[in-house]
């Protein structure tokens, strides 16, 4: 009884976390909660694969949802017909109330995926460089630099649509 206490006190501690980069890295709620919800059953079965001398928690989450994410875009490109995968994702329209919000979130969603999780881990989730270069596994300057570049291409595609123009 005690575990199930500790577990449902560790779920409620990081649940938002990881539903919320699963949800900024795919745009689609119910794609992020199947995210989150795997991230949990696979660390109820798997507790031992957490090492705390190789980083902290929440890193070692985010990092399981990444491998969850990779392995449903992998699944997705498979099964997809060519049509469905060139097409933009259908983002729910309830998922924002404020329209710039919504444009935004579209925006990060459609950024390469090395920049989206660099923009989602820093600016979005809040944490820091040198945390966001545990959880992606690269140096603290490649974080940095993708993040310069996201940012770049998200004031291009933001100043291009005030413009009527395409941003490349």
């Amino acid at each position: 009884m005690r575990e199930r206490e500790a577990f449902a006190d560790l779920y409620r501690e990081h649940f938002p976390a990881i539903f919320r980069f699963a949800l900024y890295m795919t745009g689609d709620r119910m794609r992020a909660g199947e995210i989150t919800q795997d991230v949990f059953v696979w660390l109820v079965h798997h507790p031992d694969q957490y090492d705390p001398r190789r980083g902290e928690l929440p890193a070692f989450l985010i990092g399981v949802a990444r491998k969850f994410l990779h392995r449903q875009q992998r699944s997705d490109r498979r099964w997809a017909p060519l049509d469905e995968q060139a097409g933009a994702a259908d983002f729910a329209a309830d998922l924002e109330r404020d329209q710039e919000a919504a444009l935004l979130r579209q925006a990060i969603t459609a950024l390469p995926e090395r920049y989206r999780e660099a923009v989602v881990l820093c600016d979005l989730q809040g944490n820091s460089y040198d945390q966001a270069a545990e959880v992606l596994g690269c140096a603290t300057g490649t974080v940095k630099s993708r993040l310069h570049r996201a940012r770049a291409l998200l004031a291009c595609k933001f100043q291009r649509r005030r413009e009527g123009q395409k941003c490349i």
